[in-house]
């Protein structure tokens, strides 16, 4: 298999004068694009930054993020992405866990990386004149380009992702060339992205859905707009005046654009395919969506940083909540939860938890370091996500949730998911996030925490419940309204913050 050096090359020769990437006023062509990438892959080559080493890279999406990916690419080091939003220990930690060679931030990092204790005796590279720079970034294009062809095969490391961390330290994912340009080959087969197409470059490059969206545009000669920093009347803008035919986003985003008062006058009708991933998509949303934008495709895209797909469901208004059937490089299952071995499947209609073959051309081979992880997560030569769903009659997979955040009251299994998508749907909610609070006689009671449309209360919500077919049992015993569901940065929702009680209460909700 081709490596991704070699990958970008492809488009290079093949449509040298295509615009490849735009940053605002920016636009570059490939072959122009392939100037700078070169350029800065030979810069890193000078400061002694080499085939294997680790490069830690605290950007948001800009021309220099991307850059600087492909760059990794040509020589053979490891791009080890970081939120642009990380506090100095998160920094200290994935430098120390890594061994990055060197770092590359921008001023929104600045002071998170002067009061890193690990990044002062390293290499620091500053983009945009950050402060604290012992490099500047543009004296990276000043120097000899790399001059030869891509250092790096195809079962060389690419990158490393790390985790969100969010039930303890975050674990470093390595992914080899051919494990990335698998995933992106099927990415645009799934997606059905056909020669040219432009993508809204927003999702962060330290999470698996923008390096996938920046690799696919790569393989068909396409266009990635960046987005530094997400703002709904900023995406809107862009994906009018730059014609943006996909999207490829997590469900808030993609519920805040349709909140935003421009949404209305804004020319969308170039966007012919929506995918989503990251996080489930509740009903409402997924209507919402498809009457608004009318899509050609509407993909419900699941997965991982550890396997990039497990299923895919390219109609997902026909079946919302369903994830569809096993990805073209993958397979899976739903073994009984609490079970160790692949064979123990549980029934249609079972919940259990999903697994998938690391046999799979996408799947890791293990964490960074973490032999603990692999214990846990790797077993018989499959991955076990985690995740907790379940198969339909049609042998269609539904994902319910997190084995951690499954409710167990009165000896009962309880999704969040489930009740979300209900709850979902009246129209007085906006965005509806449920968690198991502690109980003395239950064990776990279910709570439903309530984004707030318009007026409504507790009451109401509850008689609404009672007219669906959500089963009793799973019927929310208390209502809590809130100004805002807590979410981590790539839009999934911290039940865990929801359990401790760190949220602010809608003080202008009433009682029923």
């Amino acid at each position: 298999m081709l490596d991704l050096g070699r990958t970008f090359l492809q488009s290079v020769e093949r449509s040298p004068d295509a615009v490849a990437v735009v940053d605002g006023p920016l636009r570059l062509t490939y072959a122009q694009w392939h100037g700078r990438v070169q350029a800065v892959a030979g810069g890193l080559r000078a400061l002694g930054v080499g085939h294997g080493d680790h490069l830690l890279v605290v950007l948001q999406n800009r021309w220099e993020m991307t850059t600087l990916h492909w760059a990794c690419q040509f020589l053979g080091v490891i791009v080890t992405p970081l939120n642009w939003r990380a506090k100095p220990d998160e920094i200290d930690y994935c430098l120390a866990d890594s061994g990055a060679k060197a770092l590359v931030f921008e001023p929104a990092a600045a002071e998170a990386v002067a009061a890193s204790s690990g990044a002062g005796g390293l290499l620091r590279i500053g983009v945009q004149h950050a402060e604290g720079a012992s490099v500047a970034f543009e004296s990276l294009l000043e120097g000899p380009a790399l001059g030869v062809g891509p250092q790096a095969g195809a079962d060389d490391v690419s990158l490393m992702l790390y985790t969100s961390g969010t039930t303890g330290k975050p674990k470093g994912v390595p992914r080899r060339h051919r494990q990335e340009r698998a995933a992106a080959l099927a990415h645009v087969a799934q997606n059905l992205y056909r020669r040219g197409e432009c993508t809204l470059g927003v999702m962060p490059m330290y999470h698996t859905m923008g390096v996938r969206s920046l690799l696919s545009m790569a393989l068909i000669d396409g266009r990635f707009v960046c987005m530094p920093k997400f703002d709904a009347g900023t995406a809107l803008a862009l994906i009018e005046a730059e014609r943006v035919s996909n999207l490829y986003l997590v469900p808030t985003l993609y519920h805040d654009m349709l909140a935003h008062p421009d949404f209305a006058r804004r020319n969308i009708s170039t966007v012919r395919k929506l995918g989503f991933a990251g996080a489930p998509m509740h009903d409402a949303l997924l209507m919402r969506l498809d009457e608004a934008f009318r899509p050609e495709l509407f993909v419900n895209h699941y997965g991982s940083s550890e396997v990039y797909t497990f299923a895919i469901n390219q109609d997902a208004r026909a079946k919302p909540g369903c994830a569809g059937r096993a990805a073209l490089n993958a397979r899976i299952r739903v073994v009984a939860l609490g079970a160790d071995s692949p064979d123990a499947l549980a029934a249609p209609f079972e919940e259990g938890q999903i697994i998938t073959d690391l046999a799979g051309d996408e799947a890791f081979e293990g964490y960074w370091k973490r032999p603990d992880a692999d214990a846990k997560s790797l077993k018989h030569g499959w991955y076990f996500t985690g995740d907790t769903g379940y198969f339909d009659a049609d042998g269609d997979l539904f994902v319910s949730g997190r084995v951690d955040d499954m409710i167990i009251s009165g000896g009962e299994n309880i999704s969040p998911v489930d009740i979300e998508s209900v709850l979902s749907l009246h129209p007085g909610v906006d965005e509806v996030a449920v968690a198991g609070l502690q109980d003395e006689r239950w064990g776990q009671r279910v709570v439903a925490f309530i984004k707030r449309k318009q007026e409504i209360g507790a009451e109401a919500l509850d008689q609404y419940c009672r007219a669906t077919d959500l089963a009793n049992f799973k019927r929310p015993r208390d209502y809590v309204f809130v100004r805002e569901i807590p979410k981590s940065p790539v839009g999934k929702i911290l039940r865990r913050k929801l359990v401790a009680g760190d949220y602010e209460i809608d003080a202008t909700a009433t009682l029923d």
